[in-house]
């Protein structure tokens, strides 16, 4: 007997088979090697990549942060599906009552038992895949994901991530009516860092900025590495006196770096450039707006002195 053809509660009745083809017979137990774990690897979306280990007595997915297994994509339920061990070491996966069902493979579940490979769908788009791998693996998978979404230098997300985070950050913004700032970073006198003491000590003042710029960020915030001695900080949920509060923090986090050698000493500032996404709110494009509009007011704190935070490119009142 398949457990694949129970509907999900909520969801319109299963469309049957065509006759002559049989419902395969999904395995009644599942018995992992000693060194192998089960594994679900988000396929789309900003995580892309991301493993995450079943270790747990229940795992529940959905765009809730109240989730085990967060997946914050269009059509996605706040709480879409569970998965679980069965009482024979089996896997299976129930659909919560979603608005637009959980599917393996083509087939819309309301409950059904797992196989390493299977592929998970939830909703219209966001897809997942279902496996047991041993340690190497699971290391290996892990590394590959790590590395393709954070800068190989100061360990900062990268470029690339941070385009799909902020994306995704717009998105949600705008769907729950909240705010969002970006902070625009250039690192002051790295230049002459590079000039009077090599690169190797530009590529280690890089590093020591990004760690000084993390200890003062809060938990949801996230740093990127945008490409040379810039940096773009995504602050959702801030805005207004918050906003400006963390980009002092920031600001001042940088300035107490000073490079020293032989050849003397640079003192290391940065100059930032803040936009919301309130003021792009009626922008076709908020999210080139907003990165467009926070590099603008970077480059006039860097034309009106360094060292400061610009939320306009208006000159300072005397």
């Amino acid at each position: 007997m398949t457990m694949r053809s129970l509907p999900a509660r909520g969801a319109p009745p299963l469309i049957p088979r065509p006759p002559g083809r049989a419902t395969p017979l999904r395995p009644a137990a599942m018995v992992l090697p000693r060194d192998a774990r089960a594994t679900l690897t988000l396929l789309t979306g900003m995580r892309k990549g991301h493993q995450h280990a079943l270790d747990g007595a229940a795992t529940t997915i959905g765009c809730s942060d109240e989730s085990n297994l967060l997946v914050d994509e269009e059509g996605v339920s706040r709480h879409h599906a569970r998965i679980e061990r069965t009482v024979d070491g089996g896997y299976r996966v129930e659909d919560l009552g979603s608005t637009n069902g959980t599917f393996v493979g083509a087939e819309r579940v309301g409950l059904a038992l797992l196989r390493g490979g299977d592929l998970l769908q939830l909703g219209p788009a966001a897809q997942l895949r279902f496996a047991i791998v041993n340690s190497p693996e699971e290391s290996f998978y892990r590394q590959l994901y790590e590395s393709s979404v954070h800068d190989p230098l100061t360990h900062v997300f990268n470029r690339a991530y941070m385009n799909d985070r902020l994306l995704a950050e717009v998105s949600s913004a705008r769907r729950a009516g909240t705010d969002l700032t970006v902070l625009m970073l250039d690192i002051d006198h790295l230049k002459e860092v590079n000039d009077r003491f090599g690169h190797m000590a530009g590529d280690r003042a890089l590093c020591t900025i990004a760690s000084r710029i993390l200890r003062v960020l809060r938990v949801t915030d996230v740093l990127a590495r945008y490409g040379g001695d810039e940096f773009v900080l995504i602050a959702a949920g801030a805005a207004g006196d918050e906003a400006c509060v963390l980009a002092k923090r920031v600001l001042r986090a940088v300035a107490g770096l000073r490079m020293s050698a032989r050849g003397g000493t640079v003192h290391i500032t940065a100059s930032i450039g803040m936009a919301s996404l309130e003021e792009v709110a009626s922008s076709d494009e908020p999210m080139r707006e907003l990165l467009g509009l926070a590099d603008e007011r970077m480059y006039f704190a860097k034309a009106t002195g360094r060292n400061r935070v610009c939320t306009s490119t208006l000159p300072p009142a005397k």
